[in-house]
């Protein structure tokens, strides 16, 4: 598969959780397009164009990270606050699928802009469940914008904005 045909990264660690996500994803028809890393340093270099990714990148056709919170290298909290505060990624839809359930961490990933926190349920049934909604949702539901860029009116009214998109 060719990286600019990407639908879904997903950051997942767990070779369990990584097939019963793929595994429902393809079982309910939202993506065959899927790109697995199993660490956060390849997350980066992956959304971010470097090391092996660096010649092609599927940064502005990914329309999902689905991202694990407790990953070698670098953690998913940590590669969240990277996305939401790099111009060319902070619109790009971020969910936290983890088993984690401390307050804390829901907490950074949302003040961080994830765009869900969602706990991977222990039940088969619900967890193929929560990945069909999820993905369905993100890749077919929901809109998201193309490269949009916040330009201040060359005017100078200091609070006008206009949305500019990136050709």
């Amino acid at each position: 598969m060719a990286f600019r045909e990407v639908d879904i990264l997903l950051v997942e660690d767990n070779p369990d959780d990584e097939f019963l996500v793929l595994r429902a994803l393809r079982k309910h028809k939202v993506s065959n397009r899927v790109h697995v890393v199993r660490d956060g340093e390849e997350a980066l270099n992956f959304i971010f164009r470097r090391g092996p990714y660096e010649e092609e990148s599927p940064r502005d056709a990914l329309k999902l990270v689905l991202l694990d919170v407790k990953l070698p290298k670098v953690n998913g909290l940590e590669i969240l606050a990277e996305i939401k505060q790099h111009p060319d990624t902070k619109h790009l839809p971020v969910v936290l699928l983890t088993s984690s359930r401390l307050q804390e961490e829901m907490l950074r990933a949302y003040v961080d802009g994830a765009n869900s926190f969602l706990q991977k349920p222990v039940d088969f049934d619900q967890f193929d469940e929560l990945i069909r909604h999820v993905g369905y949702y993100w890749v077919h539901v929901n809109k998201n914008p193309e490269q949009i860029t916040l330009v201040a009116d060359v005017a100078g009214e200091e609070d006008s904005n206009e949305l500019v998109t990136a050709s």
